[in-house]
């Protein structure tokens, strides 16, 4: 062969075309093995996503990159060069950008102060040149055809805009390596496609983007290579012409599991179990997060609840659950009215798994067994006094049945994993005899494998004739487990949609308060027999 010839192969002109190669990096915090001999290169002009469960590794490798954190072995070229960032300042200097996941905004600068800010053009004695600043900041949005307006302040902006802002900022510095950590995680369908489009459009100029995430749909719709990280390794790379979403699960997870919810068994929908009306709630600083809201769930029935986070999805369900006492209306479980009382909640069959594992779902400090008798005393208990023989063989079983990994029943809460704790409380909340079941966020934390356990269990909660009512910022989980879907927007349900008779787009659109010509002649009550619209007064 040639040397022209090897010089022109493909092999060479991918290797010619890597900006950045991680080869053979390894990183350990105590005794923990966060990143084994990982391996990856990532290509100029290129979307390469990097997926895998949580605790995999991702967000750890790319600190690593971005110099947050020092790796122990291993190299990072890039550009053919070694580097080993002391910070992300440095990093930032190279060409390596990255938007994380909680943005790093200050809220009351404006889009043009938060994007220079470190970065400042100056004037004379020292002065920042805040015209220069809102110039610049133009120019780039309009180059990189993400329109902002550069004297806006952030904290009024939609999370969608501030993330741009969060783009921009990295493009000031011109990042030629963009890090978005799980981008789409507070987006609606539509900013999704926004970002989408911007992401082509950098990639299209030379910019390459490496994008962490879990939405296996997602990735697949941009990405042009795949790398599949599992317990702190890269296991394999997937060109995206030749991989399927349950070909990437398989390689996350180690194992065959099934990514589609069986919902096919027959059902019966019976009589309302939870009934709200005219529900009126303030938030913690004062707002109106519950504006007159009437829902059912009914026996038999899954209702997905839909909407960007901070539309009053918390404040509802913590009305329901006794958490928080509203300001008007009514709730009824199993025809027995609520009042702000978690215990009389429970009495009259309400099973209630929090976002807040922490703070509401466990007490971390006490052991997995004590955690899994809370609400089950009479069970376990012989006369007025608690078997703790009883209390634990109990334990034992649903740590098995629940496949809870990292300590025994003795273990404390607190030293499980987010993930594993989820299955803790998920394990005590529904193996209750409950009438009603509240899953908020029931997969927040948990690996592919215990999602597929988790969503059966839930369905079998709905076949069994009990009211689930699901509320996820995950639409993918919405739209998969619900028999109806609800779409709440600045505290109002604005749409009432069939599951089988919506899309992904229709929702967005609810969503994202694009609702204004929607028609209706109720409100949304809990038919569940057509898709329906709900008029509200923000058009």
């Amino acid at each position: 062969m040639s040397q022209a010839h090897s010089e022109n192969s493909p092999e060479a002109n991918k290797a010619n075309n890597e900006i950045l190669v991680i080869e053979g990096v390894t990183k350990t915090f105590g005794e923990l093995v966060a990143i084994e001999n990982a391996s990856m290169t990532i290509r100029k002009g290129e979307i390469h996503a990097l997926v895998g469960e949580n605790g995999a590794g991702k967000s750890t490798l790319m600190n690593i990159l971005y110099g947050i954190h020092a790796r122990d072995s291993g190299e990072i070229r890039l550009r053919g060069h070694n580097v080993q960032f002391s910070g992300p300042a440095e990093a930032i200097r190279a060409g390596v950008g990255m938007v994380h996941q909680h943005f790093k905004l200050s809220p009351s600068f404006t889009v043009a102060e938060n994007i220079i800010l470190g970065s400042e053009p100056m004037k004379g004695a020292g002065r920042v040149d805040f015209a220069r600043a809102e110039a610049e900041t133009r120019e780039l949005s309009r180059r990189f055809d993400l329109e902002l307006d550069p004297q806006a302040i952030v904290a009024k902006l939609p999370v969608g805009l501030r993330q741009r802002v969060e783009i921009l900022k990295a493009l000031y510095r011109s990042a030629e390596i963009l890090i978005l950590d799980e981008p789409t995680a507070v987006l609606t369908p539509n900013e999704t496609r926004e970002l989408f489009n911007t992401m082509r459009s950098l990639a299209a100029s030379g910019c390459s983007i490496i994008f962490i995430s879990h939405k296996l749909r997602e990735v697949l719709a941009v990405s042009d290579r795949i790398s599949v990280m599992r317990r702190g390794r890269i296991m394999r790379t997937f060109d995206n012409k030749n991989v399927t979403a349950q070909d990437i699960a398989n390689e996350m997870v180690g194992r065959s599991v099934l990514l589609r919810v069986d919902k096919s068994a027959a059902r019966d929908v019976g009589k309302p179990i939870l009934e709200v009306k005219n529900l009126v709630a303030f938030g913690d600083r004062g707002e109106r997060a519950v504006d007159d809201l009437s829902l059912t769930v009914r026996a038999g029935e899954i209702v997905g609840v839909a909407g960007v986070q901070g539309n009053g999805q918390d404040e509802l369900v913590e009305c329901i659950a006794g958490l928080r006492s509203p300001a008007a209306g009514m709730i009824a479980i199993d025809e027995v009215a609520a009042s702000a009382d978690p215990r009389k909640a429970r009495e009259a069959g309400l099973a209630y798994i929090p976002v807040d594992r922490g703070g509401l779902g466990l007490s971390l400090e006490s052991p997995l067994w004590e955690n899994l008798t809370i609400g089950h005393l009479p069970a376990v208990s012989n006369g007025p006094f608690l078997s703790q023989r009883r209390a634990q063989e109990r334990a034992h079983k649903l740590i098995q049945t629940y496949d809870v990994r990292g300590g025994g029943m003795f273990a404390t809460a607190g030293s499980l994993s987010g993930g594993n704790q989820q299955k803790i409380q998920i394990a005590r909340e529904l193996s209750r005899e409950a009438r009603l079941i509240i899953a908020e966020q029931p997969s927040q934390g948990v690996d592919i494998g215990a999602i597929e356990s988790i969503h059966k269990v839930l369905v079998s909660m709905r076949n069994a004739g009990k009211a689930v009512l699901v509320v996820s910022a995950d639409l993918d989980e919405v739209i998969a487990l619900s028999d109806r879907i609800v779409v709440m927007y600045r505290g109002r349900i604005v749409a009432d949609l069939s599951s089988d008779q919506t899309s992904y787009e229709e929702i967005g659109r609810y969503m994202g308060g694009l609702h204004e010509d929607a028609h209706a002649d109720t409100a949304s009550t809990g038919s569940g027999t057509s898709t329906q619209a709900v008029q509200t007064n923000d058009g």
